[in-house]
């Protein structure tokens, strides 16, 4: 019955599929038979003159790519077949090893080892694994070739040039981009028709140092996997759909491959972009530096839809060279084009500025990520505490990493996770969610999320030293309820000394050998931000990690503090001086087990409960800073003890956040 089911089906499509292939000949007839409407004379094509231009330029495009390819890669690619492997799913396996690295020092782990770190898949979205139509056809591979290597071209000049193309504008080395000179020299890249009024442009450079080998980097760039790991706080899912090619003349040098991603701000009051595009990978046989480039699918896919918050990519991507003792040196440009609309009010001059997906915030988030990896296979080691094996410290560092990635995906709006705004305010910061747990690695039943942020006249290092350092901790009544905290592990993961893990000990005096609490903190700085980000965590379950047992089923259920540089207070009523060193935005996001049952319904009291909380602490880090900050409900100006309009006792909130906060499994919040 099945089998003939099938059949009908088939001769049903077979006969749809014959009448769209003669309605298409019928079309193509008709459009040959166009005469002019003027004068009745002979067929002619439509719009002729102008294909023709566009034709002869396109062609001048291309011969000049195809130059610049020659130069960059040693070969001209359309000059020779492309070897095109059929579609794959899967990560590239470009063979790295074919490349020596000049640099390779004795004890300097292997690209594999450097790598190895568990990732945590966020959940994927319906349409998400399937690429809606989006795979690269085998006609199309030619044309998305040519649009690589243009876009190669683009991107390597912007790394290389400098006045008109980019502009200094202050002594930091902040460059500008001169978007009249852009145009002049790419003008086939920016739709000036646009309105800025809807859209703005986005484009920023930075180059730095970073302690990995420029094989090693490559390879993370071309996994998605390991790509995520790099970037824990800026990718939030990716995932690559198709290798369009993995060889150019015959030489894996060149990769060119179809991915997806979504790019996340961590606060929910920033949309996350999401991201088709293109990667094109090539090596320099001159002087081995490599080009990764990133450019825009609706270049040439027609077929390709927007997501719903519009952001478009431009031709973007890194120039990596390999440098002494391991190192390399990696020049970054960013380049986008955004909507103005959808971002709060508090981040909208952080947004515009570029800080939040720029250039700068990339190379500085890899240089702290190649630190923590360097660290993870150190063997001279700076670490205190009783650890008793390399496997220990390693799997103590992985349950680190799940916990800030755990983190960074969940308070934001990555993976359609949509948010609630507690107050009518256009000025309020504070959101929550809930979300249903049944997998391991959390803890199961109703999670609830909130999220607030507040600007403060202080510079962000400052507030870092503040949130990090264990021994201020019980001025803030966060975690341990203001008992004393004791650090009993130190793993130094980065050259500052604020980049590392700790495992604390809570409430030393009461503890006794069957009640323990402990504390996984990991806290991380650089030029862009800073994070501090911790969970508690059974003593069974540090035991398991430190025998170097699988430790990736232990349920986390992290909490923390992401502070940004920012000078100027969103309001306008407050400035910090640049030579007290700025403010910061602070985004403080916190996490419960609202119920143990999964399919229960949050209520207006348990939101409320953690909104005094989140509250309360605001208020005790503003009182711990001494200064005056801008109130996330408000906007005005507010004290360290200010009164809680959201708590009916008039009192702060002080319920631990390791503990339940009860609901009701049939009331929800609207």
């Amino acid at each position: 019955m099945s089998a003939q089911q099938d059949r009908s089906e088939n001769a049903i499509l077979r006969n749809d599929n014959e009448n769209l292939r003669n309605e298409n000949s019928r079309l193509h007839t008709a459009l040959r038979m166009l005469v002019c409407s003027n004068c009745g004379g002979s067929p002619m094509p439509f719009d002729e003159q102008q294909l023709r231009m566009e034709n002869a330029r396109l062609k001048e495009e291309l011969d000049r790519a195809c130059l610049f390819a020659t130069q960059f890669c040693g070969s001209n690619p359309m000059q020779t077949q492309v070897n095109v492997p059929p579609m794959m799913t899967s990560n590239l396996g470009l063979d790295m090893n074919m490349y020596p690295n000049p640099y390779d020092q004795d004890g300097m782990p292997n690209c594999n080892e450097m790598m190895q770190i568990n990732p945590l898949m966020a959940p994927e979205a319906p349409n998400f694994a399937v690429a809606n139509g989006l795979i690269i056809m085998e006609n199309e591979k030619p044309l998305a070739l040519q649009y690589a290597l243009s876009s190669m071209d683009e991107v390597v000049k912007m790394c290389r040039l400098g006045e008109p193309l980019w502009t200094k504008v202050n002594d930091a080395g902040k460059e500008v981009l001169n978007l009249d000179e852009y145009v002049k020299m790419f003008p086939c890249t920016i739709n000036r028709k646009t309105d800025p009024n809807e859209l703005r442009y986005e484009a920023s450079r930075a180059s730095s140092v970073v302690i990995i080998n420029s094989i090693t980097l490559v390879d993370a760039f071309l996994d998605a996997d390991k790509w995520m790991e790099l970037f824990p706080s800026i990718i939030s899912r990716a995932k690559t759909l198709q290798v369009v090619t993995s060889t150019v003349n015959g030489v894996s040098n060149t990769s060119l491959q179809l991915m997806y991603a979504e790019l996340q701000m961590l606060s929910p009051l920033v949309p996350t972009r999401e991201i088709h595009f293109l990667r094109y990978c090539a090596r320099n046989p001159e002087d081995g530096s490599w080009a990764i480039i990133d450019f825009p699918l609706d270049s040439f896919h027609e077929t390709y839809q927007p997501s719903l918050t519009r952001y478009k990519r431009l031709p973007s991507g890194c120039i990596i060279q390999d440098m002494p003792n391991g190192y390399s040196r990696v020049t970054w440009v960013e380049h986008a084009e955004a909507e103005n609309d959808p971002v709060h009010g508090i981040f909208t001059d952080y947004v515009s500025s570029g800080m939040a997906f720029g250039a700068r915030r990339w190379l500085a988030v890899l240089q702290r990520q190649c630190e923590r990896l360097a660290s993870l296979m150190a063997r001279n080691r700076s670490e205190t505490g009783a650890i008793p094996s390399s496997e220990g410290r390693t799997n103590l560092m992985n349950v680190a990493q799940r916990m800030v990635r755990m983190f960074s995906l969940h308070i934001t709006g990555s993976c359609g996770q949509s948010w609630t705004a507690l107050s009518d305010s256009v000025e309020d910061t504070v959101r929550i969610t809930t979300r249903k747990v049944t997998e391991p690695g959390q803890p199961n039943g109703l999670i609830l999320t909130a999220v607030s942020t507040i600007w403060l006249p202080h510079p962000h290092y400052q507030v870092f030293d503040l949130l990090r350092d264990e021994r201020r901790r019980p001025q803030l009544n966060i975690i341990s309820n203001g008992s004393p905290l004791e650090e009993v592990v130190h793993i130094a993961n980065g050259s500052h000394p604020g980049n590392c893990i700790s495992l604390l000990r809570v409430n030393v005096a009461c503890n006794s050998s069957q009640n323990v609490e402990l504390v996984l903190q990991e806290s991380c700085t650089d030029d862009s931000g800073s994070l501090v980000v911790y969970s508690v965590v059974g003593v069974d379950a540090i035991k398991l990690t430190m025998s170097g047992e699988d430790p990736s089923r232990i349920p986390l259920l992290p909490l923390g503090f992401v502070i940004v540089p920012m000078e100027q207070n969103p309001n306008g009523n407050i400035t910090a001086s640049s030579e007290s060193g700025g403010g910061c935005l602070l985004t403080v996001g916190l996490q419960v087990v609202a119920n143990s049952m999964p399919t229960a319904k949050l209520n207006l009291s348990s939101a409320n409960t953690v909104n005094n909380h989140i509250q309360a602490t605001m208020q005790q880090i503003v009182g711990a800073l001494g200064g005056v900050a801008t109130n996330s409900n408000t906007g005005s100006a507010t004290r360290a003890g200010a009164y809680d309009s959201n708590n009916v006792d008039g009192e702060p909130s002080t319920t631990p956040l390791s503990k339940k906060v009860e609901s009701s499994p049939t009331s929800k919040v609207y």
